[in-house]
This record gives C-alpha cells, sequence and structure tokens, in this order.
C-alpha cells in the first residue's frame, strides 16, 4: 500500500513538474544567442500598395460570446499580392521564372548584408543605387558580397510609411499616379553588375518596389528576376541590422502560381 502511495505521489510530483515546464517555457537554446529584428511592416488599412493594387480589407465574420458559453472570433481579408512587405516572386517579370512556392527555401533562409545608402538618398526621393555603392560596400567591409547571400538595401525611406505623400511621392491611385511616384531603387547598371559579377540569393529594400519611383521600364525587376532572384519589397527596420554577419528568414504566403504575396521577414543577429 505505501509502496503504491509512493508511486503515485511520484507521478504526481512529476506531472505538476512538466505542467510548470510548460507555463515557463524557455527560449530554445537555437535562440538563445540571438536577437529577432521583425522586418515586416503589419497589414491593415494603412498599408501601402502600388497605386493601381487593391489595397487590404479585413472584414469581421464574429467577434462575440457565442450562445454556447465560449469567446469566438474570426475575420475575412482580401489583399493584391504586391503590397505592403510583400515578395516579387521571378514570373512577375520573367516568363519562365519561378512562382512564390516555386522559390527554393535555401534562397529565402541564410546569410545576409545590409547596404545603407540613406545618406545618399536623403533629400533625394529618385536616388539611384549604384554599382558604386556596391563596390564601396565591398571595400569598407573588406571582401566581396558573400557567395549565396541575401542583399538588403537601406534607402531610409521606411521613417515614412505608411505616409503616402512622403513614402510613395503621392496620394493618388490609378493608372495616372504611376508617373507621380517619387521613391529610391535599384539602378539596371548595379542590378547588371550584381548577376554579371556576384551570386546572391535575393535581394530586399525598404521602398515600393526594387525599382525607383519614376522606373517606365522596371528594368532592375527583369535582370533580377530573370536570373530567379525574388525581391523582398517594403521592408523596415534596417536601421537595426548591421553591415552583415546575420541571417534571414523571409517566408511568403505559399500561394500556388502566385506572382507575389505577403511576407514575414525577419533578421536573426548573434547577441
Amino acid at each position: 500500500m505505501l509502496k503504491s502511495f509512493s508511486i503515485v505521489f511520484s507521478l504526481i510530483l512529476l506531472s505538476c513538474e512538466t505542467q510548470t515546464k510548460s507555463v515557463t517555457a524557455e527560449t530554445p537554446k537555437y535562440l538563445s544567442d540571438k536577437t529577432i529584428i521583425d522586418l515586416s511592416h503589419e497589414y491593415s488599412k494603412e498599408t501601402v500598395y502600388w497605386v493601381t493594387a487593391k489595397e487590404f480589407e479585413l472584414d469581421t465574420v464574429f467577434a462575440g460570446d457565442t450562445d454556447k458559453g465560449f469567446y469566438y472570433s474570426a475575420n475575412n481579408f482580401a489583399t493584391a499580392e504586391h503590397g505592403g512587405t510583400h515578395i516579387d516572386a521571378p514570373i512577375h517579370f520573367s516568363k519562365t521564372g519561378q512562382t512564390v512556392e516555386e522559390i527554393p527555401l535555401e534562397n529565402l533562409i541564410g546569410s545576409a548584408i545590409k547596404i545603407d545608402v540613406s545618406d545618399n538618398a536623403k533629400g533625394n526621393p529618385d536616388y539611384l543605387i549604384s554599382v558604386e555603392d556596391l563596390t564601396s560596400w565591398e571595400t569598407q567591409n573588406g571582401h566581396q558580397i558573400p557567395n549565396n547571400s541575401i542583399v538588403l538595401l537601406q534607402t531610409g525611406f521606411a521613417k515614412y510609411y505608411p505616409n503616402k505623400e512622403q513614402y510613395l511621392g503621392t496620394t493618388e491611385r490609378g493608372d495616372h499616379a504611376i508617373a507621380l511616384l517619387h521613391f529610391p531603387g535599384l539602378s539596371p547598371e548595379a542590378a547588371q553588375w550584381l548577376v554579371d559579377n556576384r551570386n546572391i540569393n535575393a535581394i530586399g529594400i525598404d521602398t515600393p518596389s526594387i525599382d525607383y519611383g519614376q522606373s517606365q521600364l522596371f528594368k532592375s525587376h527583369v535582370i533580377l528576376l530573370s536570373k530567379n532572384i525574388p525581391a523582398f519589397e517594403n521592408l523596415t527596420n534596417l536601421d537595426k541590422l548591421p553591415q552583415d554577419g546575420f541571417d534571414i528568414i523571409a517566408l511568403p504566403m505559399k500561394i500556388k502560381g502566385g506572382t507575389g504575396a505577403p511576407l514575414r521577414i525577419i533578421a536573426l543577429l548573434n547577441n
């Protein structure tokens, strides 16, 4: 009898200990030495979209107490593929390019660098990131842009988000508003230089487009996406990142056949 009680008591203690551990769960070991930086804007009625794209809509299906005594809430949402923090899949500007679900995860997760051109872009919403900006980063850091890296371009324009007048250059919408767009981007020459001279997995920028606002032919998109290099657009918090030595996890909504998708992207920094 005493032995049985001892076994039951031990099981109770073990159960309590297990419950305590579940409540006070610690950060997983693989993240314990990392700082997580969220590089994504949230989705809301303020989310910035291309001037011809469908904006984000959130409709409440139900929110409240049910007749069965429990609380329940659910929403429907609708959005264009390209808006807010999102990914441009290669097929967006390449007939034979990968769709969203076809992009290898290895291209979306890995080591990254940041090239900060915010001083150059300050006061110039039409600034084009040049080959010299890329090579200057290499000179300053003493090495080339690493193979298979993710390249993030910081223009400083994230500070204007979601003010459309400052971030896009206009509050107007429709086809006519395209000519009114003003924000920095990657020059076609720099995009071509990256394709010809470096081997990168993906690229991202803190503006609405990898091409600058006044682009008519979207050459940087065509050059990069034709080589199956996806682009991340409308990033934020790039000012919190070092120039290199960090990792990126960029996971889009897995839309079959998608030309783009909402993106949750984070950086992992060593503590």
